[in-house]
């Protein structure tokens, strides 16, 4: 008992308690005087036991027990604190832990909503588009463009036919083309006389084409990198029937409010002869002007297959700001200093 006792005061049992009976000062002294009287022959009668040595050797040995019981009753205090410290370290911890998981899956939806709340009401994006758009047409100069155009079938890796045309453009709503080279079979040829035929078409009547509330009904999708530009997809619902409006998704410059980016079906199929028809058109600057880049056209041709047309801008040729009353005029003119140019440079060859 002693050695129990010496072990728990040295674990700080004895903390806080103002006296310390020690076994070896009561126990022993009571056993002591227990056996000295059991030896002595004295038998403790009623008289007896009410003497002063056997009420005093009683309070010694009641004392003694107090003791004991007293060290028992702090190591058990002890043990069930030690144990209730580890239920709470092994219970609490986890359910802590749990808790801030809680935490923070909450607090990723909050997140959003505020990273969300920052992009403009689709009617705003509209609305600036519309003026990006003003703005951008207001720097428009006469050009000439040359296209690669080349037609593939199942495989792409080689092309069934290659066109190299001239789109010749002057503000603000003319344009005319010519085909300067053919190669493969004719029908690249004759797929890139009607796009070109019905791009000179639309120039002429852009609204009824632009991408605009008179046109279409916008949704916002989310937001997507478009080479390192922040871009607002806004999904297109064509308000009519038309060959000319798509059904897909638009990329808008987050920053300039242009797009970059178009991709979708035809509303209305352009000939029973094609089905699933895909249209993706890229965009970018040129000299300050932003325009459709870079096209790629695929579609299911019946008995023949599926097919892909892809174009791309080969190279500009500018000119001056157009302010001239005949615009018209100043397309033959242009058109015509352009293919005398080009004969010159050939006969010079």
């Amino acid at each position: 008992m002693e050695e129990a006792i010496e072990a728990w005061e040295g674990e700080g049992g004895a903390v806080g308690r103002t006296e310390w009976w020690p076994r070896s000062t009561i126990a022993d002294e009571a056993e002591q005087l227990m056996a000295k009287n059991i030896n002595s022959g004295i038998i403790l009668t009623e008289e007896s036991a009410l003497s002063p040595q056997s009420m005093k050797l009683e309070r010694k040995v009641t004392k003694g027990r107090r003791v004991l019981q007293d060290s028992h009753r702090c190591r058990l205090n002890r043990r069930t604190s030690g144990a209730r410290r580890r239920f709470f370290y092994v219970v609490m911890r986890p359910r802590t832990l749990w808790l801030l998981f809680l935490y923070l899956v909450a607090s990723v939806p909050c997140a959003s909503a505020q990273t969300r709340s920052t992009v403009p009401p689709v009617e705003i994006i509209i609305a600036r588009m519309a003026q990006a758009r003003d703005d951008n047409e207001s720097r428009f100069r006469r050009y000439v463009v040359t296209r690669d155009y080349q037609l593939f079938g199942k495989e792409r890796d080689k092309s069934k036919s290659q066109v190299i045309a001239d789109v010749i453009f002057v503000p603000p709503d003319l344009k005319n083309y010519s085909i300067q080279q053919t190669n493969g079979t004719g029908l690249g040829e004759r797929i890139v006389r009607r796009m070109l035929a019905s791009e000179a078409e639309i120039a002429k009547d852009c609204l009824s084409t632009d991408f605009s509330a008179a046109n279409y009904e916008f949704r916002f999708v989310r937001e997507e990198d478009v080479t390192g530009q922040r871009c607002y997809v806004l999904e297109l619902l064509p308000k009519r029937q038309d060959r000319n409006l798509l059904r897909g998704n638009i990329w808008v410059d987050a920053t300039t409010y242009l797009l970059r980016r178009t991709e979708g079906e035809p509303a209305k199929i352009p000939s029973w002869w094609l089905r699933n028809v895909r249209i993706a058109l890229l965009y970018g600057d040129v000299s300050g002007m932003w325009l459709q880049t870079a096209l790629e056209a695929t579609a299911t041709v019946r008995i023949l297959g599926p097919y892909t047309m892809v174009s791309r801008d080969v190279k500009y040729e500018l000119g001056k700001a157009v302010v001239a009353a005949h615009p018209q005029q100043a397309l033959k003119a242009y058109a015509g200093k352009i293919s005398s140019t080009r004969h010159d440079s050939r006969s010079s060859k």
